[in-house]
């Protein structure tokens, strides 16, 4: 079954992301980084000491993902999305620092929105629940930096065609808030 979207490659550019809407599907390929709370924290304090990343930031993509462990010949076990608000707090100082993509499950907060506009970020959902699916997706995974966070350390992911929707793109559409309301018009006609 072949898969269907829009094909975007990372690094992101505003080339890339700018016809981009809230709904669109997309297939990401290329390197994306894993990270989650612990991570995200680590890396917004480099920045606050003038510090570098682990990975140059510039157009990149970070998913939020707990990954498991990898069977025999495969590069990574599972690997779904987690949720995205325990990042909200670190998001908008790593758009600042380049972060062109995040992927995650759920609803951001309204300043991250903001950032979002502001700095050109869009936000794409993985679908929870798909983690074993979205894992085909990934031809390569290592860890970069902080191993000693274990399942939260940094990691590189290669990937080819990795299945994501668009929820918040750069002009402050919202695909959530959007399909609420489809879906309440829908009710009312009922």
């Amino acid at each position: 079954m072949e898969k269907t979207g829009i094909r975007l490659t990372t690094p992101l550019t505003l080339e890339q992301i700018t016809p981009l809407r809230a709904g669109d599907k997309v297939l990401i390929n290329g390197i994306i980084y894993v990270a989650r709370d612990a991570a995200h924290k680590r890396m917004v304090e480099a920045l606050e000491r003038g510090e570098p990343l682990p990975f140059d930031p510039a157009g990149q993509v970070v998913y939020y993902m707990g990954p498991s462990p990898a069977k025999p010949g495969r590069p990574i076990g599972s690997a779904g999305p987690t949720t995205s608000y325990r990042m909200d707090a670190y998001a908008p100082r790593l758009m600042a620092a380049g972060i062109k993509g995040m992927i995650g499950k759920g609803e951001r907060a309204p300043e991250v929105i903001e950032a979002m506009k502001r700095y050109q970020c869009v936000y794409f959902a993985a679908t929870g629940g798909a983690g074993a699916l979205i894992s085909r997706s990934i031809v390569a995974a290592r860890v970069i930096a902080y191993e000693d966070l274990g399942p939260e350390a940094i990691q590189e992911l290669t990937v080819v065609d990795f299945p994501a929707i668009v929820i918040n793109d750069i002009y402050g559409g919202d695909a959530y808030v959007a399909e609420r309301e489809k879906y309440r018009k829908l009710l009312q006609k009922v």
